[in-house]
């Protein structure tokens, strides 16, 4: 019996911590440091995606794309974050689509606590621009 006991108590501290990380979750709203900037991320299909769904300006036009048959498209709603793989903790091998200067990169995301993440977006190591997005945590009912 006093063999088993080690074994019992490991496997409880495991599922206590599994317990313990599993309200952490990329899922939900997020505030990004660029001008007021609300993204959603969401499970789409077996990745992650994150699509904008607020801002400082929500009449603002994709204008800096690189197909101009994409110019005039609003910037509100738009997806662009895809195929993100991973977890719990971390994604990567996902795209980053950039609005301000039309490019899109390669991103991993990284959540550092129950309320922030960092979300890092290269055109090829180590030409990197990471942010820092804290959970907008919706108000108490």
């Amino acid at each position: 019996m006093a063999s088993i006991l080690p074994l019992i108590l490991a496997m409880a501290a495991a599922d206590t911590a599994g317990q313990a990380h599993a309200g952490l979750t990329p899922f939900g709203r997020w505030q990004t440091p660029d001008r007021g900037g609300i993204v959603e991320l969401y499970a789409c299909g077996a990745a992650l995606c994150g699509k904008i769904v607020g801002g400082a300006n929500p009449v603002e036009r994709d204008t800096k794309n690189k197909n101009p048959d994409l110019r005039n498209r609003l910037l509100m709603g738009l997806v662009f974050m895809t195929g993100f793989r991973g977890g719990p903790r971390a994604w990567s091998g996902g795209k980053i689509y950039r609005p301000a200067d039309g490019g899109t990169y390669s991103g991993t995301i990284r959540l550092v606590g129950e309320n922030r993440l960092t979300l890092t977006g290269c055109i090829v190591w180590p030409l990197c621009r990471t942010q820092n997005w804290q959970r907008i945590i919706p108000p108490r009912q």
